[in-house]
């Protein structure tokens, strides 16, 4: 067994910042919990069911039993301190996980060993992907009905093309799982009933064989993917503990191989072990690449990353990572972005709720600080005589939106400022002004998502919200453009006048987005006013002619142009570009595009006929079916706009038995009929 320590100055090589990553009820948030209980933060399990876990402390996380908020925690493991962020597996809140994957260094991503690979998990892993996060795999609930580590491992070796290294066997079947097979070590680790840690012994005479099986199997894929290995094994013929270690750390590291681990969190079986390949194989901050040339040195100058910002009884808390430097009580940070200097009252470590203070921070380290006031979510924090501006967390663009208003005209400034919190809490969250109705609209990514904002400004600010129908954001795209559209501006009203000829190109684009390019010869248009013209033509992409949505899927080519000795600017010239688009798409023509989604349901298997029915009422297209023992896993993409209601509507289809989730999958064409009745609707 690994000791438990406490919290000490520790040098970099002995932090781990990693977030926990999964599919909503894969057991991500037991895991978390089970973490805190082995390392001995905490002192008594707590259970989602329950209510009573650290990570999932809001109210509404309690109520609805799920992760809506990123949680971040610390404890100590083998001499390492190991900073935690619990992460949501719902994709309406993919955005919190987006932005927790900017500041981590490595991952534990949790699977469901019965249902292997989900949508949301897949996901989270390519959101892991484009951030190079280093993960290891944790394939949980080996105690259910129907736990297969070798299905689940070939789910994560097809669906995200991962090369999975396992080196643990289960010891035991569904309720039968008592232990692993830790196959580097070639031993076995045993829980007993009830044990809140396990007991090593010789690995069982019936597991024997195929143990030395899958360690031969294991050796041979590490010497396939790691030259240092492959020499030893030419040469010996086996791969000793040693180099295996090795090899697997510089594999993780280097994103060509995922270590995966078993276990069952909610018996806390498998989690000594999982923190024991924390800390041997995920990278600690000395590993990664300084950023903007600065090492993650506390000697260095300050730089850091504001990637959460929440309202609490304690203050306005900014989570940070720091990248380099150190970070003291009083001092004064710039935020570049702004040109802005404020001043860090205190720092905090964070175990969820609770804080506690601190006198400083440094390289490596993920606190909260309270002091800054204009700070948000994606800004930098530097030291004034050292500015750099560290890259943001993207964020999604909103796909639903909501009509809300006070339900007492007295309470209306409070709503405003309510929703103006919010939003400076959620990025992913915008409010805005309809031109046309007056009305506030409340955009996020799902339905669920605008629940809890809309259920968070009644709970904690006592404002009553009258919420309309759920609204999705449409686009327009281009289907056939137009070639040689000239337009002249010309505008002369008193003392310099403006000028600016143009003629452009339109045509499809292929895929979501904008591209502009200049075919001007001989110096025609300046490159300063092409760069004018592409400004204005992306101002003209926020209404189309259809409907008013934004434009998309288009390019536009500057091909001629005119300039006048006195009167041309950049202004007149990203005016020109922005009414010739104008005028253009309108010359061309459209369609409209609306947000779909890949939905997947789970339903016995008398209800399958219903269920497929229903999805085709809802303009559903099927695109896989598979059956399980009693229940089948239908697979569809469906619209957006036709998932309200879907929840109550499954649940009294299939007597309260089916379940779904759902993942975005893109844009795509609406039916003629179905558009000319939504533009008609306008």
């Amino acid at each position: 067994m690994r000791t438990r320590t406490h919290f000490r100055p520790d040098p970099l090589t002995t932090v781990r910042n990693l977030g926990i990553l999964a599919h909503v009820d894969a057991g991500k948030t037991t895991v978390t919990e089970r973490i805190l209980f082995a390392t001995g933060t905490i002192h008594k399990r707590g259970e989602v069911h329950d209510g009573t876990t650290v990570t999932d402390f809001d109210a509404q996380e309690r109520a609805r039993g799920i992760t809506i908020f990123a949680a971040a925690v610390s404890c100590a493991w083998d001499g390492h301190r190991v900073n935690l962020i619990d992460t949501p597996g719902h994709v309406d809140f993919a955005d919190e996980v987006e932005r927790s994957l900017r500041v981590l260094d490595g991952a534990v991503a949790v699977f469901d060993a019965v249902a292997g690979v989900e949508p949301q998990s897949e996901s989270v892993w390519r959101q892991a992907d484009r951030h190079g996060v280093p993960r290891l795999a944790f394939v949980n609930k080996l105690d259910r009905a129907g736990a297969d580590l070798d299905r689940a491992v070939a789910s994560i070796r097809d669906r995200l093309g991962a090369v999975p290294l396992v080196v643990q066997l289960p010891v035991g079947r569904e309720d039968a799982f008592t232990g692993v097979v830790d196959l580097l070590r070639m031993r076995a680790l045993l829980w007993g009933a009830g044990a809140d840690s396990y007991e090593t012994a010789p690995v069982p005479e019936a597991l024997r064989e195929e143990a030395e099986r899958r360690r031969r199997l294991l050796e041979e894929t590490v010497a396939g993917l790691h030259s240092d290995a492959l020499e030893e094994f030419c040469s010996a013929g086996s791969l000793g503990e040693a180099t295996l270690v090795r090899a697997l750390r510089e594999l993780t590291l280097a994103g060509d191989g995922v270590v995966v681990l078993c276990g069952s969190a909610y018996r806390n079986r498998g989690i000594e072990p999982l923190l024991d390949a924390v800390v041997a194989y995920l990278p600690s901050p000395a590993d990664m690449p300084a950023v903007q040339g600065r090492p993650a040195d506390p000697a260095e100058p300050l730089a850091a990353l504001a990637f959460k910002v929440t309202a609490t009884a304690t203050g306005r808390l900014t989570y940070v990572r720091l990248y380099a430097g150190t970070l003291r009580r009083g001092d004064t940070v710039l935020d570049p972005g702004t040109g802005r200097t404020e001043r860090v009252g205190r720092i905090l470590r964070v175990q969820a709720d609770r804080h506690e203070e601190r006198e400083e921070a440094v390289a490596g380290d993920i606190v909260a600080v309270i002091g800054p006031k204009a700070a948000r979510a994606g800004s930098t924090l530097c030291a004034p005589g050292a500015p750099l501006l560290l890259e943001p967390p993207t964020v999604a663009d909103p796909v639903v939106s909501v009509a809300v208003e006070a339900a007492r005209s007295t309470d209306t400034g409070r709503l405003s400022a309510a929703l103006a919190r919010i939003a400076e809490e959620d990025p992913s969250l915008v409010v805005r002004t309809d031109a046309e109705t007056g009305q506030t609209v409340l955009s996020g990514l799902g339905e669920l998502h605008l629940e809890v904002a809309v259920e968070k400004i009644r709970r904690d600010q006592g404002v009553e919200v009258v919420v309309g129908r759920p609204r999705v954001s449409y686009r327009e795209t281009v289907v056939e453009g137009v070639s040689g559209l000239a337009y002249r501006h010309v505008k002369q009203d008193g003392g310099a006048g403006q000028f600016a000829h143009v003629v452009i190109d339109v045509e499809p684009l292929g895929e979501p987005g904008f591209a502009f390019r200049s075919a001007v010869v001989g110096g025609r248009v300046p490159q300063e006013y092409a760069r004018a013209v592409e400004a204005g033509c992306r101002d003209a992409l926020a209404e189309g002619p259809l409907g008013g949505h934004p434009v998309t899927g288009l390019r536009v080519v500057l091909t001629d142009g005119a300039t006048h000795s006195k009167d041309s600017s950049e202004l007149a010239f990203r005016a020109a570009g922005r009414f010739a688009l104008r005028e253009a798409l309108r010359a061309s023509t459209l369609e409209l595009l609306e947000p779909v989604a890949e939905i997947t349901v789970t339903v016995p298997d008398e209800s399958v006929g219903t269920v497929l029915g229903d999805l085709a009422a809802r303009r559903g297209r099927v695109t896989g079916s598979v059956t399980r023992t009693g229940t089948a896993v239908v697979t569809a993409t469906v619209p957006l706009a036709e998932h309200f209601g879907y929840a109550s509507r499954l649940r009294g289809r299939t007597q309260g038995r089916g379940t779904f989730t759902t993942r975005p999958a893109g844009l795509a064409p609406v039916p003629a009929a179905v558009a000319a009745t939504l533009l008609a609707a306008r």
